[in-house]
């Protein structure tokens, strides 16, 4: 079967239209990032003492207006408590030292459910969106009191061009992800991902006010650690490793697409160590770390595990509805959507036809780290 052309070339794709396709799958559907957000809510759970101990250990108040950003939120309720949280610290602080009354309120919000939490929620919240990518300045010198980016900045700014360099040591041939890849290609992510990292800082470094927190719960992986992960079992399962691989291969046996196409196609993800994260602080200058963990959020719950068991092929959809809230929007933009329909029907297919999946549990790496802006 002839291949169908594609809507972009890879270079094309790669240099100039990522970011306007790097983000989360919309609407309220089945692969919605809405309805695939469970680990990454549990994770932004496990992480609220440190921001809670960093905000509670600081003074911000010189002034009644409290300016809080949340950078690269996603669609859903996960934005909504995390800054609720901040919020409720904030005001508790707030109340001791001016006593009653409450903070004014200027942070990003989704405002299809902004309306909605208006009306059943007695704060009201005061919401701007910039646009823009948290990789660039956003707000004015000086301004913001909190910042926060929950599971996104283990996302780059762009694929490095060098694993696209046919026949050179760093292309990623083969290959849609980094896990399992050749050390040169790992490096060239790693590069790619210091230097998001350092551009990410300067422009909190220059936005934030003395005395600022700064909060970032990313993808990681623990100390020590060669491989974006820290177990066998989940570089076997993780979303974007074997069976991902697999659906990408079976687009090239059945004819709907060439190797060349499989290998412009790659994620743009990088999971940092803690050493990694430290560096880059340190490289940059200007903030003081607080605290940093490395945590392991489990994929699913005993109740669901359980649940899939007996039935494969439920697991198999919740498991490529997850992974099609990620990188739905990569995939169709990049082969357009009936090829992104056929690749994750492979998927699928594959998913739930692998029993062992349903006996080996995968987890998601986190690493979480506060901190405190420097005069």
């Amino acid at each position: 079967m002839e291949s169908p052309s594609l809507p972009v070339t890879a270079k094309d794709w790669t240099s100039t239209s990522l970011h306007r396709v790097l983000c989360m799958q919309g609407g309220e559907g089945d692969v919605s990032y809405v309805n695939n957000s469970d680990s990454q809510a549990l994770a932004i759970t496990l992480s609220k003492p440190i921001l809670i101990s960093s905000l509670q250990s600081i003074k911000l108040f010189t002034s009644p207006l409290i300016r809080i950003a949340d950078l690269g939120c996603a669609t859903g309720s996960n934005t909504f408590d995390t800054v609720d949280t901040v919020v409720e610290t904030l005001r508790g602080l707030f109340t001791a030292v001016y006593g009653d009354g409450s903070p004014d309120n200027d942070f990003n919000m989704l405002f299809r459910l902004l309306f909605e939490k208006q009306k059943v929620d007695s704060c009201k919240y005061f919401a701007g969106g910039v646009a823009g990518s948290f990789y660039d300045r956003l707000f004015p010198r000086g301004t913001i009191h909190v910042a926060v980016s929950l599971s996104a900045l283990h996302w780059l700014s762009k694929i490095p061009e060098k694993v696209l360099e046919k026949g050179s040591r760093t292309w990623n041939k083969g290959k849609t992800w980094i896990e399992g890849t050749k050390k040169e290609v790992v490096d060239a992510y790693a590069e790619q991902s210091d230097k998001d990292l350092d551009d990410f800082l300067k422009c909190r470094k220059e936005e934030m006010v003395e005395g600022g927190v700064l909060f970032v719960l990313m993808g990681g992986r623990p100390s020590g650690s060669s491989s974006q992960f820290g177990d066998q079992d989940t570089r076997a399962k993780h979303p974007f490793t074997t069976t991902m691989e697999q659906a990408w291969q079976d687009l090239i046996d059945e004819g709907l697409i060439d190797e060349e196409t499989r290998d412009g196609f790659n994620i743009p993800a990088y999971m940092r160590s803690p050493e990694e994260v430290a560096a880059g602080v340190d490289r940059i200058g200007g903030f003081k770390i607080e605290k940093m963990e490395y945590m392991k959020i489990v994929e699913y719950s005993d109740e669901k595990h359980e649940e899939w068991k007996k039935d494969p092929v439920s697991y198999g959809r919740a498991r490529t509805n997850l992974v099609q809230a990620a990188i739905r929007p990569m995939v169709e933009a990049y082969l357009g959507p009936d090829l992104c329909d056929e690749l994750f029907k492979r998927y699928e297919n594959r998913v739930s036809t692998t029993r062992e999946f349903l006996h080996i549990t995968c987890f998601f790496g986190v690493v979480a780290f506060s901190a405190i802006r420097l005069g």
